[in-house]
């Protein structure tokens, strides 16, 4: 009783010096009832768990199995389940609003193995190629304003060989100027769609139909594009006279170099973008090169006929 007068009195202490109003005799029975209660439980606790704390021990093994299905006993898998949650009583059922599932019904459901004890989880299946082709996928180019027109024009052109080619579906979208490409259930190739998008590409580059159609026939045919300034830095009329060079008279020093080295080429202002394989590109980008430093165009003929001539023999 000396614990309990001793818990009263600290409360009656609390009160004087927060400055309320003293205690009543029910705060200070129910603070004596609760010392008494907090010795009891002491002193049963310390008889039961002795010198070695099993009992404690004990308490903290049972939550652990709670908390964690992979601690739990090994269950045979043939054992009846057991019910969901035990039904509690008093103000343990109101505030229990947790199923936790017993071990067998972790086991009949496969979340637990019986013979080695922990979580299985079920296998991953990889996406098979029929539905990877049911996934629709999109791509947009943008169209600059300078090419509207010419789509415009040739609409027909460029929606028939990816619409019944290719199985794709397309539209032009007036709004935000983009050629929108999407796949369909009749799509056959995923790849398809790529294809699609550097077709139109390489038109609105400035490329024909007929010359930018052979990315969809041909697999080893890319697009190259650079500046006249990524060779050399030419400013006023030093640029004008190099793209005049490497245009010539009525652009036959262009069809020389497309000729020689089987390639399409666009001069688009100071932009140059050229259509072929990767061993053709790099011959007819090294004659522009040449044009654009200064070289005389019969000077890059004749190293064209020498390199077009290697390149026959080759093939």
């Amino acid at each position: 009783m000396q614990n309990t007068d001793c818990y009263a009195l600290r409360i009656q202490k609390i009160f004087v010096r927060e400055k309320r109003r003293p205690p009543g005799p029910n705060t200070l029975h129910a603070a004596r009832c609760t010392a008494r209660d907090e010795d009891i439980w002491r002193q049963t606790t310390r008889r039961r768990a002795g010198n070695g704390h099993e009992c404690v021990r004990e308490r903290e093994r049972e939550r652990e199995r709670e908390r964690d299905p992979v601690c739990m006993p090994k269950v045979p898998a043939k054992a009846k389940a057991a019910p969901a949650a035990r039904k509690k009583s008093g103000k343990d059922a109101d505030n229990d609003d947790i199923l936790v599932p017993s071990t067998n019904d972790m086991v009949e459901a496969g979340e637990v193995d019986a013979v080695v004890g922990r979580v299985k989880f079920a296998p991953h299946t990889e996406l098979k190629a029929k539905d990877a082709a049911k996934k629709v996928e999109f791509r947009r180019v943008s169209v600059p304003q300078h090419r509207m027109t010419p789509l415009k024009n040739n609409w027909l052109a460029l929606y028939t060989p990816v619409t019944e080619n290719l199985k794709l579906d397309m539209r032009m979208n007036l709004k935000s100027r983009k050629v929108e490409i999407k796949t369909t259930e009749r799509t056959p190739d995923a790849g398809n769609l790529q294809r699609a998008a550097d077709f139109i590409h390489a038109y609105i580059l400035g490329f024909e139909v007929n010359d930018a159609i052979a990315l969809l026939r041909l697999d080893d045919l890319y697009i190259e594009s650079f500046e006249v300034k990524d060779v050399k830095t030419l400013r006023g009329e030093h640029l004008a006279r190099g793209i005049g060079r490497m245009a010539g008279k009525s652009g036959k020093t262009k069809f020389t170099i497309e000729n020689a080295s089987r390639t399409r080429i666009v001069l688009a202002d100071t932009k140059i973008h050229i259509l072929g394989s990767f061993q053709n590109i790099r011959v007819a980008r090294d004659s522009i090169c040449h044009l654009i430093m200064g070289s005389p165009a019969g000077k890059v003929y004749n190293r064209l006929r020498n390199v077009s001539a290697r390149l026959n023999s080759s093939y």
